[in-house]
């Protein structure tokens, strides 16, 4: 049942990050209006944050405040005074390896945070909460694809844990306050304006200023690759289609949104290099440092997207060539002929 219109009233919260500012303007882009929040901090370059901000700005249906989520009296005031019939929970405290160094942070945003959300969304009631989980609940399962019917009951790390978290309190308050809830994991997003903290990004970093790139578990890594836009138009459908009652009575669903084709990190070091070359921004490839795994790291990840095709006709399908020269061609004009020192 779709009951997303364009008067729909619609909040997403860190719509100042990587995929909450694409989705904003891809739904800005279709006539729908957009409230969001964010609270701009510092984890990565705030002038990043600034710019994405900057392409919303134009639209007259878009509204910002900056509101962290562990404010509760903040939260409690937003949603008193939006009346917002769809919630799209993305901002959170992200990075693996930053939740091993500062636990802190991931416990206000991602577990706070979110249970700010989830009391707002039972005292103002939504007709759907969509909210971000993460590829990384997988932990190291030996079973490939990863499936949602998989248990997730080892995680590498505390933002996985978490990630995890999160599921388990939106089932609750699902099945406790019959909100429409759906949770999204995540699988490796790239694209243009994406986080400086992903691997990508620090290559080609260190590839500008002629540094050796460092590459994990001596290059005997996968990842399910998946570029922004799909990211997009998988959230986009999801939102438009609440879940119905599962069998325990509450209206709650998960489902992994990945491009179910895992690739090698050298591989997508090539490509990465091939594009950064045919944009001038490099000359040479990378000279490359092999180093051991890091903790917190899953050697492989890989979607089984099956229910996401079957409840919603979507498959994520973009090639690597074609959303690394995207984000070639970004970096390109965002940092490289700008002058703007790179991270």
């Amino acid at each position: 049942m779709n009951l997303f219109t364009k008067d729909s009233k619609i909040l997403i919260t860190g719509a100042a990050g990587f995929i909450g500012a694409h989705l904003s303007k891809n739904l800005l882009d279709m006539g729908y209006g957009v409230t969001g929040i964010d609270n701009l901090n510092d984890y990565y370059d705030v002038r990043l944050k600034h710019a994405r901000l900057e392409q919303l700005k134009p639209f007259e249906k878009f509204k910002f405040q900056k509101i962290d989520l562990a404010d509760q009296t903040a939260i409690k005031n937003l949603f008193a005074e939006g009346e917002f019939e769809f919630v799209v929970n993305l901002a959170a405290q992200a990075g693996v390896r930053h939740s091993i160094t500062n636990p802190d942070a991931y416990i206000n945003s991602n577990i706070i945070g979110f249970f700010n959300i989830l009391e707002a969304c039972r005292n103002h009631p939504v007709k759907h909460l969509v909210y971000a989980s993460s590829s990384s609940v997988y932990g190291n399962n030996k079973k490939v694809p990863y499936s949602t019917e998989d248990r997730v009951d080892h995680p590498l790390s505390l933002y996985a844990a978490t990630k995890k978290s999160n599921e388990l309190m939106a089932h609750a308050y699902s099945k406790l306050y019959q909100i429409p809830s759906t949770g999204l994991r995540f699988f490796t997003v790239y694209g243009p304006m994406g986080r400086p903290d992903m691997a990508y990004f620090k290559f080609t970093d260190a590839m500008v200023k002629g540094e050796k790139i460092q590459i994990y578990n001596y290059g005997e890594l996968k990842r399910d690759f998946t570029y922004i836009d799909d990211i997009v138009a998988g959230v986009i459908n999801v939102m438009a289609k609440p879940p119905m009652e599962s069998e325990d009575g509450a209206p709650y669903k998960i489902y992994n949104i990945g491009n179910s084709k895992p690739e090698s990190l050298l591989y997508f070091v090539e490509i990465l290099e091939k594009c950064l070359m045919a944009q001038g921004i490099i000359t040479e490839p990378a000279q490359k440092e092999l180093l051991p795994m890091q903790p917190g790291d899953a050697i492989q990840t890989y979607a089984d997207i099956e229910e996401l095709v079957r409840d919603f006709g979507f498959k994520p399908n973009t090639s690597l060539e074609k959303g690394l020269t995207e984000f070639a061609k970004w970096y390109r004009d965002f940092y490289y002929r700008r002058d703007i020192n790179v991270i």
